[in-house]
């Protein structure tokens, strides 16, 4: 998979990094000379150009990429690069980083965002999700389709404690994908038995999440009154 990163900054490094490692062949895109620390990544292509500008996606060849990165510390250099990438190149999935978190609504499909990701918002989310059992935390936010990834913790009195998988009457628009229980990371299958204490993630859509986090919490008493 080819991925451009927007910003060679230490975000854009990072992921780099990380997709070098993972196999994947990384453009880092920068403006600023003093940016370009190609010792830092040896492994990844790179472009000292401004990633706003036509001639400067040509020349990184925007349209040969699966995924385009707008990891820049500049809100509004992220939401251009998102939308030249989806509406000029092409691209199949872009990723936009979120500096100011009065500036999320923007992200959107609108703009050619397919994945938000809000530093504040998620280090809030990842404390909530430390701390909280029985309340629906959201992650991550996905534009296309208004859907959201989350997570809630079972609560021990939850309903659903010791129900099967399949026997669950999910809202709908909303899909269960991993269960962590201690260590293991689980695909719930029809039968895997939901346990108290059990990270759920789901990805559903906004509307859904009240009607979730109802089904999920709700106490044994009070589902048999």
């Amino acid at each position: 998979m080819r991925v451009a990163i927007a910003g060679a900054g230490a975000v854009g490094r990072s992921i780099a990094g990380e997709l070098l490692e993972n196999g994947h062949e990384v453009l880092l895109i920068d403006k600023a000379p003093t940016a370009i620390s190609v010792e830092r990544v040896p492994l990844a292509e790179w472009l000292l150009a401004d990633a706003c500008e036509i001639t400067s996606l040509d020349e990184a060849a925007l349209q040969r990429c699966n995924v385009v990165i707008a990891a820049t510390g500049d809100d509004k250099v992220n939401l251009v690069v998102s939308l030249l990438a989806k509406t000029e190149y092409g691209v199949p999935r872009v990723v936009a980083r979120v500096n100011n978190p009065k500036n999320e609504w923007l992200f959107t499909e609108a703009w050619g965002v397919d994945v938000a990701v809000s530093t504040p918002r998620l280090m809030s989310a990842l404390v909530e999700e430390a701390v909280s059992v029985g309340d629906l935390v959201r992650l991550l936010r996905f534009s296309h389709g208004d859907a959201n990834l989350v997570e809630l913790t079972l609560p021990p009195e939850s309903a659903l404690a010791g129900t099967q998988v399949g026997d669950v009457d999910w809202p709908e628009d909303t899909s269960l994908v991993t269960i962590i229980r201690g260590t293991r990371v689980l695909t719930p299958s029809q039968e895997e038995t939901l346990e108290a204490g059990d990270e759920l993630l789901f990805v559903a859509a906004q509307a859904r999440e009240e009607q979730l986090e109802d089904l999920l919490s709700v106490r044994k008493e009070d589902a048999a009154s």
